[in-house]
């Protein structure tokens, strides 16, 4: 196969062919489903180029060592000098860097790779060196969402970006078939075609700086740009550049109005999206206060009823008879009968920080940072604790200023007090233990489907941040695992879509059952570092012993603290809008030493997008 008889994505090939002719373009994003083409297409770019062009593929697993560059060790010791052993960015300069599912890089080297395409150069300071040599290259980039987001910041880098979509029609997926069939067997018309592409592309380069960009082109460009809300200057200026290069590759000597128009949609959709997904967001959010000024209306309606109490059986005469604060009175079932309610909305979850412990562990994941027992990971410092992994760079440091009284001259002497091993540090995943309230008083207003929509989006978080999952709910006096720990997000959503609700809220008898797996996983995987998910109202009416409720609680909290390697977040699902709210969860997290979040707590991190978003629009920062 080659770029011009690739099938389909038009717009793909048109992005890249831009990027061949101006660098300027800042490089394109492909964002789509697996298995669509992305990366093929991406990989027949160089056909568009000259020989000898670079085109270099950065692995998932690369280290900052290997991506900016670093001493050379060998030529180091030999010559007695400070050598600079080229990275992948100098070898890349001139040329193209390909990077599939860039969204599963680590954000760092993200940053420094769009940092020196931005720049046109790489700066390195570190281990004693301080220099800096060229970096331009076209950086192309392929995701799919389903396995995490790139963030708006690092999105809005990108020059050009296409929402990559599988081709529906029939017959053009046969013919997909036909070509990957007869790959080997490439029509001398098709290579061809590659040869047109390229000699264009080559011929449109020179001609950039002749093209005339008019005052009312300049005018148009900004007012798209005002018109679809995009924030900063960097959508107006890669949309002239790719203005200009399509300009160029029309053969035209001045950029039109068309011109703007056929390039748009490539610069301006990753950009538009992110705000229209923030303005939809917040809509939402206008239309959930509405609805909570209704329901604040409904219930001082009913306040004023003096029927109210005798036809509401949801309503307790007293709100301190109820739950931990009188156990001896049960709470009244507003669903006698099991239900089994569908999910919620979805929406993407706030970002969770969880403290850094200092155990070594073989581990992988995406959530929390660890020391990494193996050679795995990012070199962050040097240590005296023997290792397998030697820090030569800090152990020539170490023995440098020895060598006079060692006599040494033309060889470095090393001694074993010389020598520095690598502190490595990666990112690891949590066994995420989801314990849900079942219970009657969820079915009050339908508050499962929101709890239901809530605990989707911490399971596909749990999914792109590479955590095991398990799920406990409680629920009729007793406490069940119904998903053991498992890696498959597409189980849990299973079974949180089957889970009924009906009967009293067992709440010591979930956290029970949670301490007890953990526990029990802690014996087979110490290194297992956990994060205990509690989502419920905390209308706890029904113990596990003689105790009282709260007392009960109390006991099984205490236990739970006592256990390593673990955090502890508790979900209320409370209606909050109601006049009279009781908190209860709130007293739950506090025994527990649990960060508190409500659902709508959950989204805080996007509204704060919205927040900045408009902040930036207002006052440009």
């Amino acid at each position: 196969m080659t770029f011009g008889n690739f099938v389909g994505h038009e717009d793909a090939k048109l992005a890249l062919i831009l990027n061949a002719i101006d660098f300027n373009c800042g490089g394109v994003l492909f964002v789509g489903e697996k298995g669509s083409g992305k990366t093929t297409l991406s990989r027949l770019f160089r056909n568009l180029l000259p020989e000898e062009t670079p085109f270099v593929e950065i692995p998932l697993n690369v280290t900052e060592d290997v991506l900016l560059g670093g001493i050379d060790i060998e030529e180091t010791i030999q010559s007695g000098r400070k050598v600079f052993q080229h990275g992948i960015l100098d070898r890349a300069h001139g040329g193209v860097i390909y990077i599939d599912d860039i969204n599963l890089l680590s954000q760092e080297l993200i940053a420094l790779i769009l940092e020196a395409q931005g720049r046109g150069e790489n700066i390195i300071e570190r281990e004693g060196l301080a220099l800096k040599h060229p970096a331009r290259f076209i950086l192309v980039a392929s995701m799919n969402p389903e396995e995490g987001a790139l963030s708006p910041h690092l999105l809005d880098r990108f020059g050009m970006c296409v929402l990559w979509e599988r081709l529906k029609e029939p017959f053009l997926r046969i013919e997909v078939m036909k070509k990957a069939a007869h790959e080997l067997f490439i029509n001398d018309e098709d290579e061809d075609q590659d040869k047109k592409l390229r000699k264009q592309t080559a011929l449109c380069r020179p001609l950039l700086k002749n093209i005339k960009i008019p005052g009312e082109i300049e005018e148009y460009i900004t007012a798209k740009c005002i018109e679809n809300y995009i924030s900063g200057h960097r959508g107006d200026l890669f949309l002239l550049y790719a203005s200009r290069a399509y300009s160029a590759f029309c053969g035209y000597e001045e950029v039109t109005q068309k011109h703007v128009d056929e390039v748009l949609p490539l610069v301006l959709t990753h950009r538009k999206r992110i705000f229209q997904q923030m303005e939809e967001q917040q809509r939402e959010h206008q239309e959930e206060k509405q609805q909570s000024k209704q329901d604040e209306h409904t219930d001082r309606q009913e306040q004023n009823d003096p029927q109210s109490e005798k036809t509401n059986p949801e309503k307790p005469h007293n709100d301190s008879d109820q739950g931990m604060d009188n156990p001896d009175t049960p709470l009244k079932e507003s669903s006698p009968q099991e239900e089994v309610f569908p999910l919620g909305n979805t929406f993407k979850t706030r970002h969770f920080v969880f403290r850094k412990d200092r155990l070594n562990r073989i581990a992988s994941g995406r959530r929390t940072k660890t020391r990494s027992k193996d050679k795995g990971g990012r070199y962050v410092k040097s240590i005296l604790q023997p290792r397998k992994d030697i820090a030569i760079d800090a152990t020539i440091r170490a023995a440098a200023p020895y060598q006079k009284i060692r006599d040494r001259k033309e060889t470095l002497l090393i001694y074993d007090e010389d020598l520095r091993y690598r502190q490595r540090e990666r990112k690891m995943g949590h066994l995420v233990v989801f314990v849900v309230d079942g219970s009657g008083s969820m079915g009050v207003q339908k508050r499962m489907i929101g709890t239901k929509g809530a605990v989707q989006s911490l399971l596909v978080d749990c999914y792109q941040k590479r955590d095991k999952v398990s799920m406990i709910v409680f629920r009729k006096g007793r406490a069940e695992v119904v998903l053991p720990p498992t890696s498959s997000v597409e189980l849990a959503s299973k079974r949180l879509r089957d889970i009924p609700i009906g009967g009293k809220t067992p709440l010591s008898a979930g956290l029970l059952e949670a301490y007890n797996l953990i526990r029990r996983v802690t014996l087979k995987s110490p290194e297992t570092r956990f994060l205990l998910l509690l989502i419920t109202d905390g209308r706890a009416n029904q113990s596990i012993s003689k105790a009282p409720v709260g007392e009960e609680i109390e006991k099984v909290s205490r236990l739970l603290r006592e256990l390593k390697f673990t955090d502890y977040i508790v979900v209320d699902t409370e209606d909050k809008k109601k006049f009279i709210k009781t908190d209860l969860a709130f007293r739950v997290a506090s025994q527990l030493g649990a960060d508190y979040y409500t659902i709508d707590d959950l989204k805080a991190d996007y509204l704060a997008d919205i927040v900045q978003s408009k902040k930036s629009e207002l006052f440009g920062v």
